[in-house]
């Protein structure tokens, strides 16, 4: 019988550890939800972002309007992207106001994802550059923020909006900055 030395163990002992830690990680509630520095602070100028064609422009008046609302960042190369869309649809049927910023994309894409999956957004405007979410703090998109009746950042989801998501950030948060 071969003697089992114990440099032998090690790596396999050690990959069933980190294993156990990424797989702990990935199920951990706050894991989807990553903080951001803008939470009660006026929402970002949206100025020098552009109409999207002839859809109903973006305007930093309509940030500032009273009620609350949702700035969506998205892309129609973004799966994910994709993914959230019908949950936006679901939430603009209802009357939740949605505004939209197209992320580094091009007007004809943007158009033809919309025009395929349909226009949830109450207004739309596109950061082709990128330089608006930067201020917004972006990592990526979809992105979702939630914007209180002042014109505040009140939260911010990164990540797809499931239904679970809805039901477990979105909706007590829009609740949340609508008492405020």
């Amino acid at each position: 019988m071969a003697k089992i030395s114990p440099l032998m163990v090690v790596p396999p002992v050690l990959f069933a550890v980190l294993a156990g830690l990424f797989i702990f990680g990935m199920g951990r509630d706050d894991a989807r939800r990553l903080p951001t520095a803008q939470a009660g602070k006026d929402a970002p100028s949206i100025a020098s972002i552009t109409p999207l064609g002839d859809l109903p422009p973006l305007t930093d008046d309509l940030l500032d309007a009273e009620g609350v609302k949702l700035v969506n960042y998205w892309a129609s190369w973004c799966a994910p992207c994709r993914a959230e869309h019908p949950q936006l649809e679901a939430m603009s049927a209802e009357g939740i106001t949605i505004y939209g910023i197209n992320y580094k994309d091009e007007a004809p894409a943007a158009r033809g994802f919309l025009d395929e999956m349909g226009n949830p957004y109450a207004a739309i405007g596109q950061d082709e550059p990128g330089r608006t979410a930067l201020e917004w703090g972006v990592y990526g998109v979809p992105e979702t923020y939630v914007i209180d009746g002042k014109g505040r950042i009140a939260y911010r989801f990164a990540g797809p909006i499931t239904v679970e998501v809805l039901d477990k950030y979105i909706r007590p948060e829009i609740a949340k900055a609508a008492a405020e």
